[in-house]
């Protein structure tokens, strides 16, 4: 049974065990194979990014401010990507992208802080 290159399909010579023609074939086959995995993970990480950016650009310096839900909406903040989450004893929840986070208030209220390094 002859073997062939699990990219281009092209008969191997050689070991027993080579499963390419060369290091093209295998680069290009590894890569197809990994390009969803990495796909996803570069859109998760472009929204995780875009979320820090808007945080940032709303939260002065080191303090915290208030802002409306709307207004996150507005710039394109997407709600269901964070990178944590912490919890108070008080039972409040904080939701951080990074180091920049936002408290949940009552109504259309949400409270924006920074993370002290």
């Amino acid at each position: 049974m002859e073997r062939k290159c699990l990219d281009c399909g092209r008969p191997l010579r050689g070991r027993a065990d080579k499963k390419f023609c060369d290091d093209g074939c295998r680069g290009n086959y590894n890569n197809k194979r990994n390009s969803e995995e990495n796909g996803y993970l570069r859109r998760v990480n472009s929204i995780l990014k875009r979320n820090r950016r808007i945080l940032e650009g709303l939260t002065p310096g080191r303090g915290s401010t208030k802002v409306k839900w709307s207004d996150l909406m507005r710039e394109g903040f997407n709600f269901e990507f964070i990178t944590e989450m912490h919890e108070t004893g008080e039972g409040d929840q904080y939701r951080f992208c990074y180091e920049y986070g936002y408290l949940l208030l009552e109504g259309d209220d949400i409270l924006l802080v920074k993370r002290k390094s």
